[in-house]
Order: structure tokens, then sequence, then C-alpha cells
């Protein structure tokens, strides 16, 4: 099987950014004490646009940064496109589709929706590169899109201030070369009640038991870059950032005491766009790809946990 490797990556954000206080304004709260409790300053909310259309206006910019970047690249050679979401704007056609659809592919592209929270975007990582060793030659489109803000509970003030909108998507390919690419993948349905809800149940609105999450996610988090490191034959020295699932500043900082003199690895941006579930991670790698902070050559770890339970953890050379 060949080796993971990032051609391109994009974004989209709702126009609409809303700050703590503006949500203060909604809720009892304050951007104290989401601040102080989550690292959250701010986050988009969907008006005119919707997770189909995030999806499509990230995998255009991945695409368009691809046909730059990479001379053996054509629009005609993504094979698969697969979308990780659980708030897509239909239960069928697919949001995948319909970002098919909006590229101008017909009949020779495969595409389908993923529902694993938010180690969507992991988990759509490898199935791809699963898939795409059957498909020698081709590229694969993996997105995350979340509209978040529509199974929101606004009374709810501990869960409705940590999540936000926003779309990520990562243009990828396999090559025949020496490196490191490894994902390991996991879930637990017997912890189902620790986040549930959203569209299609009988309560649409989003529900957490935050502590337990808490609880859940730094140990997973350790436990799989443990282990995803173990795989590969690395430890953290080898390793030039670690990226987790952006779901609250805390659980990076409780994390990252596992990890003396490593702590600066640990990239944090959920103070700029919330949690945005499945996007979160592929959002976090668009940033540092474009701010130039990923080089090539480099290693990283990528670190997913949601609902399910579920988590997901692999490590890439750039």
């Amino acid at each position: 099987m060949g080796i993971l490797r990032f051609v391109a990556t994009g974004k989209a954000l709702p126009k609409k950014m809303v700050t703590n206080e503006d949500i203060s304004k909604r809720v009892d709260t304050s951007d104290e004490w989401i601040t102080t409790r989550t690292g959250i300053k701010k986050r988009y909310y969907c008006e005119e646009e919707s997770c189909n259309s995030l999806a499509i206006e990230a995998a255009k910019e991945a695409v368009n940064r691809g046909l730059e970047r990479d001379s053996e690249f054509s629009i005609h050679k993504i094979g698969l496109i697969i979308v990780a979401t659980t708030s897509g704007d239909y239960a069928f056609p697919s949001t995948a589709c319909m970002v098919g659809k909006a590229l101008g592919l017909k009949g020779n592209v495969m595409a389908y929706d993923l529902s694993a929270a938010c180690s969507g975007f992991m988990y759509a990582l490898q199935n791809a590169k699963a898939l795409l060793n059957e498909m020698r030659g081709k590229y694969a489109l993996v997105i995350g899109s979340e509209e978040m803000s529509k199974i929101l509970d606004f009374s709810d003030r501990s869960t409705c201030v940590l999540f936000g909108d926003g779309a990520a998507a990562a243009l990828i390919k396999l090559e025949d070369k020496e490196g490191v690419s490894c994902i390991l993948s996991y879930s637990d349905g017997n912890d189902e009640d620790l986040v549930c809800g959203g569209v299609g149940s009988k309560d649409s609105f989003l529900k957490m038991k935050g502590q337990s999450v808490f609880k859940f996610a730094v140990k997973v988090i350790k436990q799989s870059i443990d282990e995803v490191l173990c795989q590969a034959g690395l430890d953290m020295s080898d390793i030039d950032f670690v990226v987790c699932h952006q779901a609250n500043a805390r659980i990076i900082e409780f994390v990252k005491r596992n990890y003396e003199g490593r702590e600066d690895k640990f990239y944090q941006n959920v103070g700029e766009y919330a949690n945005t579930s499945a996007a979160s991670i592929g959002l976090a790698l668009d940033d540092l790809f474009e701010s130039g902070k990923l080089k090539e050559g480099m290693k990283i770890v990528c670190v997913g946990f949601g609902a399910g339970m579920t988590w997901s953890a692999g490590v890439f050379e750039i």
C-alpha cells in the first residue's frame, strides 16, 4: 500500500462571525466564563450558507490549489469524494455527490458521506487511503463539513457555546515512496449517551455529558497518540506537530501534560473557530499548510474523538 500524501487543502467559513459577547446576549453566560473553560473566543454560524455549500467551497479551494501545486493532477483524476458530516442538507443525495456535481464530475467518481462525528475526518482519511489503493493514479477529496448551529440548544449554555460551523477539504493521493502513513480507528457504542442527538433524532438538539466526554477525550487522545506512534516505529521526538480535534482548549492542555518538553508541538486554533466537529482537524491542517508552518519532510500526528463513541489517530509525513 502506498503512502498517503496531502496535495492541497482548502477551507470555508460562513460570513457571520459570532463572538462570546454575541452569545452572552442570547444565553446566560459571559466572555470570561466561556474563555476560561474552553479557550473559545468566537465561532461562525451559517445564514445564507449550508453544510453542502461550505463543503463545495472548501473542495473548490483545495482543487484549485492542487492544480497549482501538482503538475500531474487534473480534476478528472479525482476518483473518490468522502464527506464526513453529521449535519448534511439532506439524508440523500449525499453531500459528497453534490460536491462532485459542483466540480463537474460525472459517472467516474465514487462519492459518499460518512458519519463518525468529530472523528469523521480521520475515519474518512483511512477510508480514502484504503480505497485509493484500488484506484491507482487517482486522487481523493476528503472533506469535513458541519452546520452545527442548526442542532444547538440555546437553553443549554454548557453545550451551545462550544460549537461552530465550517468546512475543510484535503486533496490527497498515494505515492509508492518511502515515508510514514499510518491510521488507526476505533469505536465503542456502549458510551452512546455521552454525546447524542442531532439531525434525524426525536429531539433534534445536540446533548452532551461534558465532564464524561472530557475524561474520555483526555484518555483516548494519549492512548491513540502512543499507539499510532508505536505502530509507525516513531516517538514524540520525531513529530513536528500534533493536531487534535479542536473541541476544547482545556482538553488539549491536559493531554500536553503527558508529554513534558514536547508541549509546543500541540497546535491549537479552537479559539478561532470553536468546535466544528468533523471539520476541525481539516481546518487546523489548512491553517498549518497555508501559514507555511508545515513543510516537506515534517511528520504530524492527527487525533480525532467524538460521538459514538469514536476515536482515530494517524501519523503522516508531509
